[in-house]
């Protein structure tokens, strides 16, 4: 059963495509643990959401390897969520922004505060 919470979190977490690569290759090989691992030492994430990326790795998928890309991917993901952080930006509100993130999505304080810090620093939200 996939944990929608962790599977998000994964999705808007950047992973250096070095590690991807890396983390894929392990799991073709059945090296899960390793390649959980792996990506937990080229992200941010959190064991849970690791798992979830080694998954969708091994199935292919491509994740995020920059901010700019995990913003696009919440957006894709969740667009009413972005417009609620942008607002709270534009009040001023950058630590209830992460927050806010934080609680509907899983991903951990240093993805989300880069995030907001990403949202912040686009023209429309500034």
């Amino acid at each position: 059963m996939t944990n929608t919470r962790a599977r998000t979190a994964a999705l808007i977490t950047p992973v250096g495509q070095e590690a991807q690569d890396e983390a894929r290759a392990l799991a073709r090989d059945g090296r899960t643990g390793k390649a959980v691992r792996r990506v937990r030492k080229g992200s941010w994430l959190k064991r849970g959401p690791a798992r979830e990326a080694v998954g969708m790795l091994a199935d292919g998928h491509r994740l995020p390897t920059s901010s700019a890309e995990a913003l696009a991917a919440l957006r894709r993901i969740d667009a009413p969520l972005v417009a609620e952080l942008a607002a709270l930006l534009g009040d001023g509100q950058q630590i209830a922004a992460v927050k806010l993130l934080r609680e509907r999505t899983g991903v951990d304080l240093a993805g989300g505060y880069h995030l907001v810090l990403e949202l912040g620093s686009e023209p429309e939200t500034q």
